[in-house]
């Protein structure tokens, strides 16, 4: 059995793999044209892929033998299911895993963004600890504030819960189910939701309903200066709407884990901004959700390619 890998899993996880299968990973250093070039050459005579970047959309065209795509992670933007559907490939992700990861890393931006954290550092490494003074004034607790999730699924419900439970905030969200939502969460509209919100999370998938449904027209709806915090897809927000509201003081900051493109490119007009701190890509990434999502990856892709038909896959369809 020969197993493909886009990027590297949790050591436990590639071991277990290396049990059952010949690995063989996109070798790093290679720039996007030349991984494109190799996972094409080495997808005909592989059994699996497990996938932890974007797929080339015309992959599946090449000479092939896969019998199964897994998504190391949740957001199938990531892999052209509807071409592996047509061709009989069963697709999986691994959902659940890494919904704690990504929900604490929003609460953790929440408190960094309420004490000013990164101001207050920057003061002291210059050496103004008078800055102090103001902290009455510049800060403030989480406790009473309201956050509004737009998406409710498992990070949403777990923001939900970290903020309501052990922070002791209101909670809204915005979801295409509001009636699905619990009676300790007030559904919102989209507008609704900037205008009364203190901060707010984007947890949704990427598709074509959600693409930059953060627009100016949302932006412009935002009353209490909020936080903007970006979990989900950067190309849910329009970047350029977010720098002006930003620039103009609309929103009071963002913190920015995704990005239409990524990297974040050079010239990008978010990158001059005081008011955003940005991370490469890693709110779901934890010692913890690295071992659990690498593990339920190489389970599936080997449930898989032995024939099986496990829970997690998204278009269990092509068993027919």
């Amino acid at each position: 059995m020969k197993l493909l890998l886009t990027d590297p899993i949790h050591a436990e996880a590639h071991a277990e793999l290396a049990r059952h299968a010949q690995v063989q990973t996109i070798p790093r250093g290679l720039d996007a044209a030349a991984a494109e070039t190799w996972l094409r050459a080495h997808i005909d005579g592989a059994d699996a892929l497990i996938v932890r970047r974007k797929l080339p959309d015309t992959l599946l065209h090449s000479p092939h033998t896969l019998k199964a795509i897994v998504r190391h992670g949740v957001g199938l933007d990531f892999i052209p299911v509807a071409q592996a559907t047509r061709r009989g490939i069963p697709v999986a992700r691994t959902p659940l895993v890494n919904a704690n990861s990504v929900a604490e890393y929003a609460v953790a931006a929440m408190l960094a963004h309420a004490r000013g954290l990164h101001r207050y550092d920057r003061q002291v490494r210059e050496g103004n600890w008078e800055a102090r003074s103001r902290a009455g004034q510049e800060t403030f607790e989480l406790a009473g504030k309201t956050v509004g999730i737009v998406g409710y699924g498992a990070i949403g419900e777990r923001v939900a819960q970290k903020a309501r439970l052990g922070l002791d905030m209101r909670v809204a969200a915005h979801t295409r189910s509001p009636g699905k939502l619990p009676h300790s969460v007030q559904a919102m509209t989209l507008a609704g939701l900037f205008a009364q919100s203190d901060f707010i999370v984007l947890a949704c998938p990427l598709t074509e309903a959600t693409r930059n449904l953060v627009d100016a027209k949302a932006l412009a709806c935002a009353t209490r200066r909020p936080l903007l915090i970006n979990v989900a897809r950067g190309a849910v927000v329009d970047e350029a709407a977010l720098a002006q509201a930003l620039s103009s003081g609309r929103l009071g900051g963002a913190v920015l884990d995704v990005f239409a493109h990524q990297p974040l490119p050079a010239d990008s007009p978010l990158r001059g901004l005081p008011n955003v701190i940005f991370t490469p890509h890693l709110a779901g990434v934890t010692r913890e959700s690295e071992a659990a999502m690498g593990m339920m990856a190489v389970r599936t892709a080997l449930a898989l390619v032995a024939g099986e038909r496990p829970h997690n896959v998204v278009n269990p369809e092509v068993f027919g």
